[in-house]
């Protein structure tokens, strides 16, 4: 389990997903007219929710090792929440009257490209099963 490169990708992408929870995304005065105020991941139930899933989902794959067909289709369906996560981080945005995107919003690019490298090492290790089958 743990000398495959996949696993590294997939808890890279759990940490930075668990980081985003307290990490700001966006700092600026919203509508209320608060200035320096920080968008985070915990700012609505909904943001939040997707950030434990896209956590949750990458630590779930790392142990499922011996079923590649799963682990990829879990590992596409984090992708898919994350673009939907970073959706709902723009559509935020709107409440927001002016600021700057903070350095750790990063980190959710970093988490695509985490689980994408990760569903490549997944794909890479199905393709040497089954060449080492057809060998045999």
């Amino acid at each position: 389990m743990l000398q495959r490169i996949q696993t590294i990708w997939l808890f890279l992408a759990a940490a930075c997903a668990f980081a985003s929870l307290k990490l700001p995304f966006y700092s600026g005065t919203n509508t209320s007219g608060i200035p320096s105020y920080e968008l985070m991941g915990t700012e609505n139930f909904l943001l939040m929710l997707l950030t434990i899933a896209i956590g949750v989902v990458a630590l779930i794959t790392i142990f499922l090792y011996k079923n590649r067909k799963i682990q990829l289709r879990l590992c596409l369906l984090g992708i898919v929440l994350e673009v939907l996560l970073i959706f709902l981080y723009y559509r935020e945005l709107k409440n927001y009257m002016g600021g700057t995107y903070s350095l750790t919003s990063i980190l959710h690019a970093l988490i695509l490209v985490f689980l994408f490298m990760a569903a490549r090492g997944i794909r890479n290790d199905d393709r040497i099963i089954k060449e080492s089958n057809r060998l045999r």
